[in-house]
């Protein structure tokens, strides 16, 4: 399996569902950076009255602060995954082919039909897929603008290793 793949891939979900990912991470950055600061947890401000009044305790002052920490750096890691996932979400509504490119460059094409926003295919394996083609942001490379009548053929281009990454391929027809 190709490293490459494997990241475009992870990158295909955000860029697929923009609509969705810009209202998501939208709502979501600002918690997980609050989360993600010092202090953000309930009984943090009330212990730093507690510290600043001379009021604790030498057994009550805190040990360690590991697990603080690592919660700490976990929510900083999601708080750039979404915000990464904003980006890309931000670009692929206006556009942009994020991921697009990259799969109908490396992409494997095969026969598929249409039905609405969905798209049926079959990979070289055997294997059938029904995937979803979202209105607001179209799996359909290098026309983003192209029409594709329901039950018609259309020319499917996927990863070998994550066939759920794909682009519809308007530059050709089955014929």
């Amino acid at each position: 399996m190709n490293p490459m793949d494997s990241v475009f891939w992870l990158l295909n979900f955000p860029a697929a569902h923009g609509y969705a990912m810009v209202f998501i991470a939208g709502f979501s950055i600002l918690g997980l950076f609050v989360m993600s600061a010092r202090g953000a947890t309930a009984a943090g401000g009330l212990r730093q009255i507690r510290e600043r009044e001379g009021l604790l305790r030498a057994q009550d002052r805190p040990r360690g602060q590991i697990a603080g920490r690592v919660r700490r750096i976990v929510f900083r890691i999601l708080a750039f995954v979404m915000l990464g996932s904003l980006v890309i979400g931000i670009l692929s509504l206006t556009g942009v082919p994020v991921t697009r490119a990259y799969i109908y460059d490396n992409g494997r094409p095969t026969t598929a039909t249409t039905d609405g926003d969905w798209v049926t295919f079959t990979t070289a394996e055997g294997v059938e897929y029904t995937i979803e083609s979202n209105f607001f942001t179209p799996a359909v490379y290098p026309d983003r603008d192209a029409y594709f009548p329901t039950g018609e053929p259309v020319v499917v281009r996927y990863l070998p290793g994550h066939p759920q990454a794909f682009v519809i391929d308007s530059s050709q027809t089955p014929r």
